[in-house]
């Protein structure tokens, strides 16, 4: 296995370890994103689009607020009401407004969203196997406490502004 310095042809010494750990995150982190997009292209959909999906299917019958669905996120996003509108236009959600609060607007998943999420949860419960089944169990779970343990630091930055 490449280390990152070989990997992007760094020739001078990283300043610190925290700078390689986090280097190191932020090149893995890109590498599973464009893993996991890969694998869901022929849905037609990005995995921003499907992480609203996923997190309205968990919110049923209710749905969420724009607030909320960008507070579960996994990866922050900027524009909530440009991608709920594009799923909208797909007709995987469908939005009404509150009865005694007009500014806030309820988000469902529609019929045809939970359709095409029941048709790619077999796939997406096969990606993280396949990206990660080299791993042991032990090794995941200290990799994913290490994990959190480096999330503890910026715990305020997934919080809507």
């Amino acid at each position: 296995m490449a280390s990152l310095k070989s990997e992007i042809a760094q020739t001078i010494p990283f300043s610190s370890a925290e700078e390689e750990a986090v280097l190191n995150l932020l090149r893995t982190s890109d590498c599973l994103q464009r893993a996991f997009q890969q694998s869901i292209r022929r849905f037609g959909l990005t995995s921003t689009q499907y992480n609203v999906l996923r997190i309205l299917r968990g919110a049923q019958p209710d749905g969420l607020s724009c607030a909320a669905i960008g507070a579960r996120m996994i990866a922050m996003e900027p524009d909530i009401t440009r991608l709920l509108g594009r799923l909208k236009s797909l007709k995987l959600i469908r939005q009404h407004r509150d009865r005694h609060d007009r500014r806030v607007v309820w988000t469902q998943i529609s019929d045809a969203g939970m359709e095409v999420l029941r048709a790619m949860d077999p796939l997406v419960r096969r990606v993280p196997v396949e990206l990660l089944g080299h791993i042991s169990g032990a090794e995941l779970a200290e990799l994913t406490r290490l994990l959190e343990l480096a999330r503890q630091s910026c715990a305020d930055a997934h919080q809507p502004q």
